[in-house]
């Protein structure tokens, strides 16, 4: 499976220390769904598209296998679309139903919602009520997706019967609560949300540390900085900053199109409003941040002469690439250990919304 496959065992990543990978209320919420998934006649399993295996909830699954289930690999646009294809078709081939969705977009979700009354449609003439179930680990878009569906049926229902939406939130299980929305009428059609659920045991430091690199775990809980380093030993590996070479001539976005990032880390409005206090330099555009940050890192790679299947030669490349993030992201006047940690998030946030391009972590099988 190649180098990048392993790069969670070595020791400067998964020497940081025990991880907690399982709250307590993520365990309390397994057993209300278990009891919940009896009564549902559909599953939707929401994964991430980015890690198709490892956002399995494997506790469940032998739930969920006996159950009319669809797998719905949210973010697929952020996922690279050619294994994404392979992916769908080696679900497939195991006769798992299985459909790539954008949460986000109606199109998408009225196509999985297509794909959802077709595999309902032989039991509606024979139950009033039908319980669609969404599960899934946390922040792979479950919420995101109720609101989706929300959006698309509330037309068709009378006003007072119209469903609340979902909370939706940046952080894993910010949904602690089970809870039924109506969707439609002739027959009645409820979509249960639920909690996002870890298994009690990840299985490996491998598929944590990808959760956690896509989101389902709190940055805190492993450490901004070891995750920053899997990132950076799996781009390292794969050698993607070399596919980075023709920098200067990306086509530049139109200005006012995108979001603005501050040396805070906060996202901002395009084209904020300036202050007598502020500094121009203060403000630069996501484009603007994305091409410092892949031009340091491929030329780091280019220049490396060691051996990336060297576990101590790897991390000598990317504590000379954290160095040189440092300073594409213009962090200055704070300590090494302070400016790291302030490079870590930055870097992992490019990752998270895309900038850095479409990635999927886990292989498909052979």
């Amino acid at each position: 499976m190649g180098t990048w496959s392993k790069v969670g065992k070595m020791g400067f990543i998964a020497g940081g220390g025990p991880v907690n990978w399982f709250p307590g209320h993520m365990a309390s919420a397994t057993t209300a769904i278990r009891n919940r998934l009896k009564l549902a006649d559909l599953v939707i399993e929401v994964r991430d598209a980015r890690i198709p295996l490892s956002s399995a909830n494997e506790y469940l699954q032998s739930l969920i296998s006996s159950k009319r289930r669809v797998i719905a690999l949210n973010k697929k646009d952020l996922a690279n679309p050619n294994i994404i294809t392979q992916w769908t078709q080696y679900f497939d081939s195991c006769k798992q139903d299985c459909i790539s969705i954008n949460a986000h977009s109606t199109g998408s979700v009225k196509k999985l919602l297509s794909f959802v009354e077709l595999k309902l449609k032989e039991r509606i003439p024979k139950e009033p009520t039908l319980l669609v179930m969404v599960v899934g680990v946390p922040n792979v878009g479950k919420s995101a997706l109720i609101n989706s569906i929300h959006h698309i049926a509330s037309p068709r229902s009378p006003v007072q019967e119209k469903m609340k939406r979902a909370t939706v939130g940046p952080l894993p299980g910010v949904t602690q609560d089970i809870a039924g929305y109506k969707i439609a009428h002739q027959p009645s059609i409820y979509v249960l949300d639920s909690p996002g659920v870890l298994v009690p045991r990840i299985p490996d430091i491998e598929t944590g540390l990808k959760l956690a690199l896509t989101g389902s775990v709190k940055d805190s809980v492993v450490g901004e900085e070891r995750l920053a380093k899997y990132l950076l030993a799996v781009l390292n590996t794969r050698k993607t900053p070399l596919r980075w070479s023709n920098l200067e001539n990306r086509q530049e976005e139109k200005p006012g199109s995108e979001a603005m990032v501050d040396k805070n880390n906060i996202i901002r409005e395009p084209f904020p409003r300036r202050t007598a206090q502020s500094n121009p330099s203060d403000v630069r555009s996501f484009e603007d941040i994305s091409i410092d940050v892949q031009r340091a890192l491929h030329t780091t790679l280019s220049e490396f002469e060691g051996d990336l299947e060297d576990e101590n030669e790897l991390e000598s490349l990317i504590n000379k690439q954290l160095k040189a993030l440092r300073k594409a992201f213009k962090i200055r006047h704070r300590s090494d250990d302070e400016a790291f940690i302030k490079v870590s998030k930055k870097l992992l946030t490019l990752f998270r919304i895309g900038r850095l391009g479409t990635f999927t972590l886990d292989a498909v099988p052979s």
